[in-house]
């Protein structure tokens, strides 16, 4: 097996992260959303969106496996609206909330560990700007993704919404979890 690793994205990333979001996204959540709304995704609206958000706030990584960029993070604070309660109300910990925004791993190269290295990453770097726990929001229907975050211990926390993709509902769950992770190899 070549050397896998994970290490901060860069300019020079953006056309891999793209790659990998429209590929994961059009094999991973074919069932989810409508074909027309995966094949309505725009590459240069997707690259100028990569391109802003290495401006930060948000940490963007990338997993790499020998020469291979096969998967990226973004993690970043977590916005008041993304941390509220089904009210609207702040949780005390609201300020110290990190928000994993995106994480994906291409198809081809999943159940090889590139997912849990991205998330130990990114919660490294959520810790080190003062975050004391995590979320994230997934579709429901995505099992795989609810047992990668069970797998470290993230759970629904009861939050969920639905959202317009393309005309059909699709319905996401709040995850909340730890981000005090360590990488067992």
């Amino acid at each position: 097996m070549a050397t896998a690793s994970v290490r901060p994205a860069t300019r020079d990333d953006v056309p891999d992260l793209v790659r990998i979001q429209l590929d994961t996204w059009r094999t991973a959540y074919a069932g989810l959303l409508p074909p027309d709304v995966l094949d309505g995704i725009d590459p240069d609206e997707a690259r100028g969106a990569w391109t802003a958000a290495l401006a930060g706030p948000a940490r963007l990584f990338v997993a790499t496996e020998g020469e291979w960029t096969v998967g990226f993070c973004a993690a970043g604070p977590a916005p008041d609206g993304e941390v509220a309660a089904a009210d609207g109300t702040l949780p005390d910990d609201a300020s110290t909330v990190g928000l994993i925004g995106t994480l994906l791993v291409e198809p081809r190269w999943g159940r090889r560990g590139h997912g849990g290295r991205l998330l130990a990453t990114a919660a490294h770097a959520l810790r080190e700007t003062g975050a004391t726990r995590g979320i994230a929001w997934i579709p429901e229907a995505d099992d795989a993704s609810r047992k990668f975050y069970a797998g470290a211990n993230w759970q629904p926390d009861g939050i969920a919404r639905t959202l317009d993709a393309g005309g059909r509902p699709l319905r996401e769950l709040r995850l909340t979890g730890t981000l005090d992770l360590r990488l067992v190899e």
